[in-house]
């Protein structure tokens, strides 16, 4: 008999402790969940500081706040629900609902965020009772492990199983292909190509597509020192690299000057007209790809790129359009603190001009508008193919669920069939279960033809 692989000893060990967690009761799994959380939410400073010295990437006190809230918020969800048993009833139907396990799940984890994808994707995992496999981004390999093993330690005092929790040592892209191609599920965090990759290993997949946020200001709203101080504080945040930030401001073209005067009270500078076509070669590539050597860049020393001198205490970089053409290579997502500003003679060209930037990246993700109308709102959350729209709030606090707003708290966001995704949802811990439905019989309701093709 031929000799396992490195995988498939992993995958041998994790089969092995998930048939252990499949006889748990809820309250030991939801146990489980819960310490997985705290200890990461407990060591989030000491993680958050290896995270941005191995990747070079983001801001330490971002990434604090991120890991506090990511496990926060996911415990506040996870904690009432069912997830083992019976988890629904209908009595009209006479239908009841089973919980089963999906069995190994691989969790691929990107360099952005190394230990909060892995945490929060982790609980929803152990929330029904499957076992987990991470496969860290090379570039974070590091404190993704760190961060498994405060799981493990949290898991082991609990008396989990062994190897319930684990983590591919030594990432390679052969070795994340055949993972990817031997467990049952996969959950896939990161770029496209990683996401592609998932959707083609042959095995259940749940990816994430490109983000692109695309921000419409209505004709009606005028609080615009509100909407200011949101889009810089949530652009800014771990140096914009989170997909949920804002990317494009959509505006009024009579309240561009009013929205900007709101802007300079942030921390917010206006990049001159001269200087603002410099920026694309800065953030990308001669072939359109991002420049790695760029994300998660402090404005300051992206202006220095262009020749510019301004204070290091500076948040936010904007620029007035480069037009709606394809030239304008600066329309779809970058990975740093910097916003385009639309202006639009109409709401339904605002509405519009956002569509065509999604259209070309990010459909399926996130927008944001700020109007106090249900009909604006309304017309928007027609028109956008987006997967969440959020109102008068800060798109990257709040799409990837918040306590604002009523979207379920995760950091794997699916965009649907616009963004090549298996689901259109947040990933949370119900798209992480087998269900079995138990159908007794009730007397039948058969309805007259006539009745119904009159309808």
């Amino acid at each position: 008999m031929a000799e396992l692989s490195y995988i498939e000893k992993l995958i041998a060990k994790a089969r092995k402790a998930q048939g252990i967690v499949e006889g748990y009761t809820q309250e030991q799994v939801d146990a489980l969940v819960k310490a997985m959380g705290k200890i990461i939410h407990v060591n989030a400073e000491m993680l958050a500081r290896e995270a941005v010295e191995e990747s070079g990437y983001g801001r330490v006190d971002s990434k604090i706040v991120k890991l506090q809230r990511c496990t926060l918020g996911a415990w506040h969800f996870l904690h009432d629900k069912k997830s083992v048993g019976m988890i629904d009833y209908d009595p009209a139907e006479k239908l009841a609902t089973f919980a089963k396990p999906l069995g190994v799940v691989a969790a691929l984890v990107p360099t952005t965020n190394p230990v909060s994808t892995t945490v929060s994707n982790g609980m929803n995992i152990i929330k029904c009772r499957n076992a987990m496999i991470v496969s860290p981004h090379p570039r974070t390999k590091n404190v993704t492990r760190h961060g498994v093993n405060l799981i493990n330690t949290a898991l082991k005092q609990l008396g989990a199983p062994e190897n319930l929790v684990q983590i591919v040592e030594e990432p390679s892209m052969a070795l994340t292909q055949e993972l990817m191609g031997k467990v049952d599920v996969v959950v896939a965090t990161g770029g496209a190509a990683m996401v592609k990759s998932a959707y083609s290993s042959g095995r259940p997949s749940f990816g994430v597509g490109p983000g692109n946020v695309q921000v419409v200001i209505a004709p009606d709203y005028t609080n615009f020192a509100k909407a200011a101080a949101q889009i810089t504080n949530a652009r800014s945040y771990d140096n914009g690299m989170p997909c949920t930030g804002e990317q494009a401001i959509h505006v009024p073209r009579d309240k561009v000057d009013a929205l900007l005067e709101a802007f300079q009270a942030t921390g917010a500078y206006l990049l001159p007209e001269d200087k603002a076509p410099g920026l694309a070669k800065v953030l990308f590539k001669e072939n359109g790809m991002t420049d790695p050597a760029h994300v998660g860049m402090l404005p300051c020393n992206l202006a220095k790129l262009l020749g510019l001198e301004i204070p290091e205490s500076t948040m936010l970089l904007l620029f007035m359009s480069l037009g709606m053409t394809r030239e304008n290579i600066l329309r779809r997502e970058k990975l740093c603190p910097v916003v385009q500003i639309f202006p639009y003679d109409t709401f339904e060209e605002g509405v519009a001009n956002a569509k065509a930037n999604l259209q070309w990246e990010g459909a399926g993700h996130s927008s944001v508008i700020y109007t106090d109308r249900e009909d604006y709102a309304e017309y928007a959350g027609l028109e956008l193919p987006v997967s969440r729209l959020v109102v008068n709030q800060p798109g990257g606090a709040a799409s990837g669920g918040n306590f604002i707003n009523g979207l379920h708290p995760t950091m794997s966001l699916g965009c649907g069939s616009w963004g090549n995704n298996s689901i259109s949802d947040n990933l949370t811990y119900r798209h992480l279960m087998n269900t079995t439905k138990l159908a007794y019989y009730h007397a039948p309701t058969i309805p007259a033809p006539e009745v119904v093709w009159a309808e």
